[in-house]
């Protein structure tokens, strides 16, 4: 991807961007933020590579020896900040990578531009460590942050940045796309669509994997016969479940878009906004029989789920507390 042209969607990220590359108007500092999927690092790099073009029209021409060499991942003042620990971004990898090396002048640009990728990994003292080059930064030094929570940046590292939120993509557009360039089954490709809620990023990874067509049916499997299931029956699920621990998030989703379009036929007893279209007739009778408190549970149950998971709780323990939930409403 080697221009704005080329990015689908977030028309107000690259509005912004054309215009202040055009004016000479640029910030010292930027966030994305916006779920994994997104398209952060892609906006990003054309960002930075349309900051150093030499055409200077806002965008990124694609063909001076800055944008060839940024498309090679070899722009000398195109910085990506890496970090060992995978779980953190230390107080040295800052020191060494930004405050350090934004010292020394540009090597042949205007800017030096820095992208921090999953920045909210950030430690306190490498955000405080940030923050005294974003208090008095050079006049060329661009630095570029990329989060899936603004939540976890102290509100002084907020204070000196743009922050911009990656927007939820139209259907009709990741659609397109999809059709454009995978050759798969159209009722596949569209639940995929509406499973992605706008996160192009997901779409393009559901559309063409067996594997999520194997959790799809299993879940759909798992939640069809939860009522008959006996204890030992449920425990026995969650030890299934173990071999999509990494997918978890996905698993969850499907469930949740299962009991919305409970709640929608509820609502409405329409089949027209379905997900799970081809389900139509189970779905209808099971929001015959589920009361709208039950299903307001469930979900909240879904939600404090994920919220265990990504805190690292016990899988079975947190997986069963679902489903027993599950079960009873």
């Amino acid at each position: 991807m080697s221009s704005f042209k080329e990015i689908i969607g977030q028309e107000h990220i690259i509005s912004h961007f054309t215009n202040a590359i055009s004016l000479e108007k640029i910030s010292h500092a930027y966030i994305l933020n916006g779920e994994k999927g997104t398209g952060k690092k892609t906006i990003a790099q054309v960002i930075a590579q349309a900051i150093q073009c030499e055409e200077k029209t806002g965008d990124a021409c694609g063909h001076c020896e800055s944008c060839v060499q940024a498309e090679g991942k070899n722009q000398p003042d195109i910085i990506w900040v890496t970090h060992q620990k995978p779980n953190s971004i230390g107080v040295e990898d800052i020191r060494t990578q930004i405050n350090q090396d934004i010292l020394v002048k540009p090597y042949k640009s205007q800017y030096k531009v820095y992208i921090v990728d999953e920045a909210e990994k950030m430690t306190v003292e490498a955000q405080n460590a940030l923050l005294k080059t974003m208090e008095e930064p050079p006049h060329y030094g661009v630095i570029i942050l990329l989060t899936t929570n603004a939540d976890k940046f102290l509100p002084t590292i907020l204070s000196r940045c743009m922050l911009f939120n990656m927007k939820p993509i139209q259907d009709k557009l990741i659609e397109d796309y999809l059709e454009q360039h995978f050759s798969t089954d159209p009722q596949q490709r569209s639940f995929c669509v509406q499973f992605a809620q706008g996160n192009l990023g997901k779409a393009i990874r559901l559309v063409s994997s067996e594997e999520f067509q194997a959790i799809k049916e299993d879940c759909i499997h798992l939640l069809k016969y939860m009522r008959e299931m006996e204890v030992y029956e449920i425990i026995d699920a969650v030890k299934n479940l173990t071999k999509y621990k990494l997918q978890i998030n996905d698993y969850i989703d499907l469930m949740m878009m299962w009991y919305r379009d409970i709640l929608i036929l509820k609502i409405t007893a329409s089949p027209n906004k379905l997900v799970f279209k081809e389900e139509y007739n189970y779905l209808s009778k099971e929001a015959s029989k589920i009361s709208y408190e039950g299903i307001e549970l469930i979900m909240k149950a879904m939600e404090k789920a994920k919220v265990r998971f990504n805190a690292n709780v016990n899988f079975d323990v947190a997986m069963e507390l679902l489903l027993f939930t599950i079960k009873e409403n």
